[in-house]
């Protein structure tokens, strides 16, 4: 399954380069618009993230994301500032699929384990962004990627297999933004340990090679941006390759 994604700040599409806002490029369609195109050519889901929430702690794209749900009819996945349950309810409540938990759920990983319980499992994807280290270990970044955690990714996703844990999204950060390939062997390796759980991979997919190199690892999804904004390819292409 193709998620083309769409970056939300100041109310437009953004891409950044590893993450970094002070490498920002704007797009001219709004999000609306992008949607749109992209369920023309045949998307289901798209994977939205509000980095104006990511941001402020704050949610702040949320009436947006909702509008995005209700005019085009997609299944959205969508992150980016959320802190309460109440927040995850409206956008549930506003068309929403799911909700996407970052640094949260390696901080407060009890609370997380508590909306899992509360709004189902299917509900929630943890997103957990990892930097490998010298030895070879990816372990997930908080902070706005700027620390590591000390916990490992595979410690993290154990410790949430007996809530029910269903979706895991994981990026390698330093594939993200740049189109040279996504991280094909740490995510069989997440395959071969955990092939019950639903896994969506993201960063650094440049090319149609690289959509084939992951589908082949058989992925719940494979989430694409900067690819798919600079015209590398296109989703139709993406969905058939």
């Amino acid at each position: 399954m193709i998620f083309p994604a769409i970056d939300l700040m100041d109310g437009g599409c953004v891409r950044l380069f590893k993450g970094d806002f002070n490498q920002r490029t704007d797009y001219e369609l709004s999000p609306v618009e992008m949607a749109t195109k992209f369920a023309d050519a045949g998307a289901e889901w798209i994977h939205v993230v509000d980095l104006d929430g990511a941001q402020s702690g704050r949610a702040e794209q949320a009436p947006l994301i909702i509008e995005i749900a209700q005019q085009t009819g997609l299944k959205i996945q969508t992150g980016g500032g959320i802190r309460e349950l109440s927040q995850i309810q409206t956008l549930l409540n506003g068309g929403v699929e799911r909700v996407v938990i970052g640094s949260l759920a390696i901080s407060n990983p009890e609370m997380i384990k508590y909306w899992m319980s509360e709004l189902g499992p299917e509900r929630i994807v943890l997103a957990l962004d990892v930097m490998i280290g010298d030895d070879g270990v990816p372990r997930p970044a908080i902070r706005g990627w700027t620390e590591e955690s000390d916990k490992t990714l595979w410690h993290v996703i154990e410790s949430y297999l007996p809530s029910g844990l269903k979706n895991i999204l994981v990026t390698d950060i330093a594939r993200d933004g740049v189109l040279e390939g996504s991280n094909v062997e740490l995510y069989k390796k997440i395959r071969k340990k955990h092939p019950k759980l639903d896994l969506i991979t993201s960063g650094g997919v440049g090319s149609l090679k690289d959509v084939k190199a992951l589908k082949k690892i058989k992925p719940a999804g494979i989430i694409i941006g900067k690819a798919l904004y600079e015209g590398k390819f296109d989703v139709k292409q993406a969905i058939a390759c």
